[in-house]
Order: C-alpha cells, then structure tokens, then sequence
C-alpha cells in the first residue's frame, strides 16, 4: 500500500475535525504514525511522524516545533486554534489542530485510522502489555505487573526463576489486586508522585515494590509495579520511567481500539433501530438472535439549566444504562441517538416482561440518583428478532412521548390506550381534512358565550348517549342535557342522529379539544 501524505490525512478527516494551518513541506509530506509528547522524555527519531502535543498549550507549542524538525517528524498537532504558525513554518514542519475539547485519546484514534495505522494486534489491546511486562521485568530483575486505575491487573511478566510474593499469586489468580490496610493511602501516594516511588511491605511475607503511575496528558491510565526482593538492577528506575511511557502509549492504543470498535457497533445498531440494516448481517456481528425488545432511557428536563447541560448528561446515561445491561446480560447493544439511550435487550424465556421493567426501574433509579436529572423509560413490544427491531424502537419512543413524570417506567401494553390516543391527536392534528369540522364551531360557541356544550357533548358521548347518565357525569338535571342538546342541534348545526358524525366528534372533543372523561367520585 502507498504511505500516507498529508493531503491523503486531511481528505479523510480535514474540515472541522482536524486543520490545517501550515505546511512548508506541502500536502506530499509523508506520515507514518502518530505519537503522543512526553514532557518527561526525549523525542525519539520518528521520520514522518505526527507529534500530539499532549500537556502543553497551543499558544506555547513552539520549542516543539524545532524539536520535531530535528527528530525528523512531518508535524505538530495542538489543541485549539491559537497554535505556533511562525514557529512551524520557520521549522519547515506542518501545524494542525483539533477542537479545544477534543481528548487526546480521541485526536489520537482519529488520525491513526486515518493513517491506516492499526493500534494493537489484539482484540482486547493487551497483548503486547505482557511482552511489556516481561521486558521490564528482564531490565530490572523484579516481576512486573501493570494495572488500571481500579488496580486490575491487565498485564503481568512471565520471567522464569523471580522472587514473588503471596500478593502476587493472589493478584495474577483473580486479575485484581487484593484490598487490605493501608492499600489507598498507597495508591494515593503513587498517583501523585512524578516519579517511580519504592513502597513499603504492607502485610507480613510480603515484598516492597518499586513502582510508578501511567500518565498521559494528566490523565493517570494506571500503573506498573514491580516486586523489589533487594536485588533490583541499578537503574531499574529509569527503566521503570520509560516502561510506563511506553504502557501508556499501549494503553492509549487499547483504549482506542475498543472505543473504535465501539463506534462501529454504534452505527451498526443505529441502522437497525430505524430499519436500515440487513438483519441477518446484523444479528451475527452484534451476537443477537431470537425474540428481542428495545428499551428507551431519556432524561426527563424540566428547565434550563438542566437542557444546558443535556448532551454531556446524555452521555453519562449511556454509561449508567450499559453498564447495568451489561452486568444482566454481557455483552450488550446500548447507543445513543438525539439524546434517547436505546438498548436491545434479549426476550428469550421472559415472563411478560418483569425482568425487563425491574431493569428499567433499576436503571431508572439509578440514573437519576447519579445525574440529579429525572429519568424516564419506555419499554417496546417484544418483537421476533432483528429485522422487527424497528417496531419495537417506534413502540418505546411513543411510550416516552406521554406527557408527565409519573409514570417513570411503562410498557407499551400499559398504555396502549393512551398511546393510541396520542398518536390519533397527532394525525388528526395534520391533516386539515381530518381536524376541520363542527368540534371547533362547539368550542367557539362555549368561549363567546361561557357556555359548556362541547363537555356537555363528551359526557353524553360517554354515558352512551344516555341522558340520565349524562347528568350524572355533569352533576345537572336531565333536563339541563336536553337543553343543550337542543342548543347544540339549532345553533351550531350538528346533526347527533348520524352515527358517524357522533363518532366523529367524540374523538376530535376528546383527541384535539383534550376533553377527557369526567370521573365520578
């Protein structure tokens, strides 16, 4: 395959992803790879490179550009606008930028792709985090192990004939490092320290620790220790500080391969919720088979300051809702669509849906709990696979369509009747032929007059077109009803004989007018 220019780069993702400011060298210069700066560490000799430059300000970018023109890289990549022109053209390398809230992590996906560069051979990302632990742990003669901010242990070393403790044996066995006194203030320590740190034993047989915390940009991607038995090579420091550069480029690339990866899968159920994907296709790429059902999850706002902050608060959602699912049923198809979180979840030996409603109720709950935001949820009809996914979708839709915070969670079976209804307002509100008629010559007698002929009209339709009935709904005489019957014939002009026409006007009193029915104490 021919190597990737510049021009190539920004006719895949130029525009308002990526800009260009400058490029001395013109559209033709090659690039091979992106890279992320550390502070902390020489730039290594990358011809063709793009430099991300994480931790340092657009505006205070330009030491970097003469440093990438003598390691030999194409350009400079800075968050936001007010970027070092002067410097780049001075140091014949390109200068682009992304949005100021673009994370680096995401610029770093983005370009990559782009490049056609693949960030891990593995699915999980993991793989070469092992080849990384047995490296470090060769160079500094200690077993090494590497872990995430929540002390999983993603990787550990291989090296035959090193010291190990019971920490370890226990951690390598369930992949998490085992909890006990004293472990928090450890990790708080080493989360804030610059540098790799030696930690003390905390428990009796155990070993200290030479350790450091994997950074990128400020952000702490986790850690790398190694167990210290006294005989550590000299400089297994140093070795460690370039260990956990080299992890968090790992980490990065893993990460951004499950986030892409995660993209795909997104698109993917975006198209079958709206009936656009080939279902059989489908159901093999999301591992989705049998009867399905799609539950919608919408923030319930209620003001302002709450619409303000709806798309971040959205995004979070769909964490909360993934999450739970996933914890019910693994792996699991949740997206994020106009602000509504939509999962598809398997009805395959469901009893009329009680799983499914607690989940709702329990993602409900939780999720208002964690964003301060109300939170509602609409449960679709339960459908017979992929290729019907879109019903159930419109279903759900219509179910958080219904007007008022107290009804939290529904099926669409529990309020069928209503959604019927809604649905009947909407149409009959679009088509001029269909809203047009006497309902409104009723309700413009009873505003110019104070009368009340159109709930006289609903009640009686109501009681069955039974008089006695009527009055009961209104609390009048019978002989009140006749009257304004006898008004509504002689001036307004209907014609309450016809079947249809009482039809009719029963649904655009109650569907247009919103004339609901009187209930009787």
């Amino acid at each position: 395959m021919d190597a990737c220019t510049l021009g190539d780069l920004l006719d895949v993702v130029g525009g308002t992803s990526v800009r260009l400011h400058t490029a001395p060298a013109g559209l033709g210069a090659p690039v091979t790879e992106v890279l992320l700066y550390d502070a902390a560490g020489p730039l290594p000799r990358a011809p063709g490179a793009l430099l991300l430059a994480v931790g340092t300000r657009a505006a205070a970018a330009g030491p970097l550009a003469r440093a990438i023109a003598e390691a030999g890289m194409t350009g400079l990549v800075v968050r936001g606008p007010d970027g070092p022109v002067a410097a780049a053209d001075a140091h014949g390398v390109a200068l682009l930028s992304v949005p100021e809230d673009t994370a680096w992590h995401e610029a770093h996906l983005l370009l990559a792709s782009a490049i056609g560069a693949r960030p891990v051979s593995s699915a999980s990302g993991h793989g070469d985090l092992f080849a990384l632990a047995d490296a470090i742990a060769a160079a500094t003669g200690g077993a090494t192990a590497v872990e995430d901010p929540r002390r999983r242990i993603l990787a550990y070393s291989t090296v035959p004939g090193q010291p190990v403790d019971e920490d370890r044996r226990q951690g390598i066995l369930g992949l998490q490092v085992p909890t006990g006194a004293g472990d928090g203030e450890q990790y708080r320590t080493l989360f804030a320290a610059p540098a790799p740190l030696r930690l003390p034993a905390l428990r009796e047989g155990a070993l200290p620790r030479l350790a450091m915390a994997v950074r990128a940009g400020g952000e702490t991607l986790g850690s790398v220790w190694v167990v210290d038995d006294g005989t550590l090579a000299a400089d297994a420091a140093e070795t460690l500080v370039q260990g956990a550069s080299t992890a968090a480029l790992l980490l990065l690339r893993a990460r951004a391969a499950q986030e892409l990866a995660r993209h795909r899968t997104g698109d993917l159920l975006r198209r079958v919720l709206d009936g656009t994907a080939d279902p059989a296709g489908a159901a093999v790429r999301l591992g989705m088979e049998g009867a399905l059902r799609v539950a919608a999850f919408a923030l319930d706002t209620v003001g302002p300051a709450e619409l303000a902050d709806a798309e971040q608060t959205g995004l979070r959602l769909l964490d909360v809702v993934r999450l739970q699912c996933e914890a019910r049923y693994g792996r699991h198809a949740c997206v994020l669509v106009d602000g509504v979180v939509y999962a598809v979840l398997p009805a395959v030996g469901e009893h009329g849906g009680d799983r499914h409603r607690r989940l709702a109720e329990h993602i409900v709950a939780r999720a208002g709990q964690a964003l301060r935001v109300p939170v509602r949820a609409g449960l679709g009809e339960v459908v017979a696979g992929l290729g019907e996914v879109a019903g159930s979708r419109a279903d759900a839709d219509l179910v958080l369509r219904l007007p008022g915070p107290s009804l939290p969670v529904a099926t669409i079976d529990e309020v069928r009747a209503r959604v019927t209804l809604a649905r009947l307002a909407e149409v009959l509100g679009e088509r001029r032929e269909l809203s047009a008629g006497a309902w409104q010559r009723v309700l413009a007698h009873d505003e110019r007059h104070g009368s009340d002929l159109a709930r006289t009209l609903v009640c009686w339709f109501d009681a069955g077109c039974d008089m006695a009935g009527a009055a009961r709904l209104l609390a009048v005489h019978p002989n009140t009803c006749r009257y304004r019957l006898r008004q509504l014939r002689r001036l307004v002009g209907i014609d309450l004989d016809d079947p249809d026409e009482r039809l009719v006007l029963w649904l655009q009193l109650r569907v247009l007018a919103g004339l609901g029915p009187v209930r009787t104490a």
